[in-house]
């Protein structure tokens, strides 16, 4: 294991109370021990009273000859004495979160790797140099261009309808929030149909009455009021209906009584 993380708050942090001899001698022992993935060998003190020949040769290869009593010290101090030899929890624990990752490598390379992002794409080799390799298949280079593009509002505008016309409707539409759909275009030109009318004109109609709909209704309502004398309340109460078109808030009064007031007052003043 030639590289591991190493975590400089948490190193400063468990160091700090070293000196610089200390800390050096840790540290070339902890690279060590990720380099061998091996136990620091015991150097068999309380067995013989004499260094083991295995834990001299070490001692000399880091170049460590010179401070042997602080090897000893940071040995004590950070590592586990074992049978095996001098062991590092921290570092046995990253040396067997390596292996189990390139375990699972290994196996993922069994199955044939990851797969590619776009594993339709094929490349062959020119026969007249082997070294430049051509892309074959052109057109899966642009999929993502290819890819089906919402249509835009403005590309959704009707063959019979004037596109000043159009806009100003989805402004409309777009101030109360409602998105022009194909559903709402068809129902427009079915109540237009039943009007008598041209999408377009039923569309001009909407934009002079800031209306988000339409319904065959309201022009069939208005066109019969239009011939009601107002005579009566009851005459009253429908032309306020077809008034409002469906919304009161797109009437020209504020209420029933205020219409039927302005034409009580309008019939007096004509008589």
């Amino acid at each position: 294991m030639h590289y591991y993380k190493f975590n400089i708050s948490d190193w400063a942090l468990h160091t700090a109370h070293l000196s610089l001899e200390e800390e050096i001698v840790y540290f070339r022992l902890i690279n060590h021990y990720y380099d061998s993935e091996k136990p620091i060998p015991l150097e068999n003190l309380t067995i013989t009273n004499m260094v083991s020949r295995e834990f001299s040769t070490l001692v000399r290869r880091l170049r460590l000859t010179t401070c042997y009593d602080t090897v000893i010290s940071i040995l004590e101090e950070f590592f586990i004495q074992t049978d095996e030899g001098w062991k590092h929890k921290r570092c046995d624990d990253e040396i067997s979160a390596f292996h189990a990752k390139a375990e699972r490598n290994r196996e993922v390379g069994k199955l044939g790797g990851r797969p590619k992002k776009n594993p339709e794409i094929t490349q062959t080799v020119s026969k007249d140099n082997p070294d430049i390799s051509l892309t074959t298949n052109y057109k899966l280079l642009t999929n993502n261009y290819n890819k089906e593009k919402k249509a835009s509002p403005d590309a959704m505008c009707p063959d019979n309808v004037d596109l000043s016309v159009w806009q100003d409707y989805l402004k409309i539409r777009k101030a109360q929030k409602k998105p022009i759909t194909d559903t709402a275009i068809k129902g427009l030109i079915r109540e237009a149909e039943k009007a008598n009318l041209t999408l377009g004109d039923v569309l001009k109609i909407c934009c002079e009455r800031s209306w988000i709909g339409f319904k065959a209704d309201w022009i069939q309502n208005a066109s019969k009021t239009a011939q009601l004398p107002l005579s009566s309340d009851k005459q009253i109460e429908e032309a306020y209906r077809v008034e409002c078109g469906g919304d009161p808030a797109k009437a020209r009064f504020n209420s029933y009584f205020e219409m039927k007031k302005f034409i009580l007052d309008f019939r007096d003043k004509k008589a």
